[in-house]
């Protein structure tokens, strides 16, 4: 995003409110409805969801994280993802009246642990690749 953009981000002047707040909530509620969104996605029930947000002026652009967590035997990969994708989906829509040619780019899992494939952690030579 343009700088500007960023400091009325982190300035909390955004018109149509506090941007962070409502995409933290927003991504939340897409965590809870992955299985509605996703065709064949399953029901789970979460004991947590945290999305996370750090910015930074030197590159002017946020980095969004989502944690999920769920007691039963699967991952829950596609529920942090979704997150993740509405959490920036809802800050550009908040901010678009003042920078439309904002990115949303690299919505990736860098960690999993759980479910039946097992644990994975995304490796310095998947990141080079891309």
């Amino acid at each position: 995003m343009e700088p500007a953009t960023l400091a009325t981000l982190l300035g909390g002047g955004a018109p149509k409110g506090d941007v962070l707040a409502v995409a933290r909530v927003a991504g939340i509620q897409a965590a809870k409805k992955t299985s509605e969104l996703i065709p064949l996605c399953h029901l789970l029930a979460l004991s947590g969801c945290e999305v996370r947000f750090e910015a930074s002026e030197t590159d002017s652009c946020l980095d969004v994280e989502a944690v999920v967590r769920c007691k039963g035997p699967t991952g829950v990969e596609m529920e942090a993802l979704t997150a993740v994708s509405v959490a920036c989906l809802t800050i550009y829509d908040m901010l678009k009246a003042i920078d439309r040619g904002m990115t949303i780019e690299a919505i990736r899992l860098e960690q999993k642990s759980g479910g039946k494939s097992g644990d994975y952690e995304r490796s310095a030579s998947e990141d080079s690749a891309q």
